[in-house]
């Protein structure tokens, strides 16, 4: 699939994104933006990129990480490294979801200067800490989402007062989620705020709990599950083909 290197103006800096079309394309094509996790743009991170612009999107996989450099962690080696697992706690507390959301506009605007994309109305998916980010950013600029996928994300719906799940009023998107069984990080007390808060504002959403660990959909996670992994694939392929039709 051929991939093009765009350097956005950000808030904060430059930031880098990859962005994933299919062969043979024919223009407009929708678009998607894919937050990585906490490993950060690396090889199976640009597999699952290329996977949806076979399906026919503009993938945009993002650097959201971008104020701590060009970062890429190994998750099958760094995981268990305290030291590479406190330089990953790092980048994430610099890269806070309101500028996150701010740069992406940036990206969007960027995007929309193009005849060969279409961007009224584009989807998310993020992995971790980025299902975290896709499920707000449908929260933060409802005008610009029509819909998003959250896999294996976390502290999607807490206490805390600026939890993603307390802007679901303001959703206009169609909703996945994929959530790990017995995942720390979204736990059955956080799940009831999730749906509770989703109901009540009428949002239009899919959960699936997935018999996997955190991690699931990442050849370098030690959680990777295959089948777990094509279960995403396909859920989220087909909310981005009701959402973003590509005729």
């Amino acid at each position: 699939m051929p991939v093009t290197l765009l350097e956005i103006q950000a808030a904060d800096g430059v930031m880098d994104v990859y962005l994933h079309t299919p062969e043979d394309a024919t223009a407009p094509l929708p678009v998607v933006i894919m937050y990585p996790d906490a490993g950060g743009i690396r090889p199976v991170a640009q597999e699952a990129a290329a996977r949806f612009a076979a399906a026919g999107y503009a993938v945009a996989l993002v650097n959201y990480f971008y104020r701590s450099g060009r970062i890429s962690f190994d998750l099958s080696r760094d995981l268990g490294d305290p030291e590479a697992r406190s330089r990953m706690m790092a980048t994430i507390g610099e890269a806070p979801p309101a500028g996150v959301v701010r740069d992406t506009e940036a990206l969007l605007d960027a995007l929309a200067t193009r005849d060969d994309l279409r961007t009224d109305k584009v989807g998310a998916i993020g992995y971790c800490r980025g299902g975290y980010m896709a499920f707000t950013l449908a929260g933060a600029i409802p005008d610009r989402i029509a819909a998003a996928a959250s896999i294996h994300g976390g502290g999607i719906a807490t206490d805390d007062p600026a939890s993603p799940h307390r802007r679901a009023d303001a959703i206009t998107a169609e909703l996945y989620f994929g959530i790990a069984a017995n995942d720390p990080s979204c736990t059955p007390e956080q799940q009831k705020l999730l749906v509770a808060a989703l109901d009540a504002a009428g949002v239009r959403y899919e959960i699936d709990n997935v018999d996997a660990g955190h991690g699931f959909t990442m050849r370098d996670h030690p959680a990777y599950d295959a089948a777990a992994t094509e279960l995403h694939v396909a859920k989220s392929t087909a909310l981005f083909a009701r959402a973003l039709p590509r005729t």
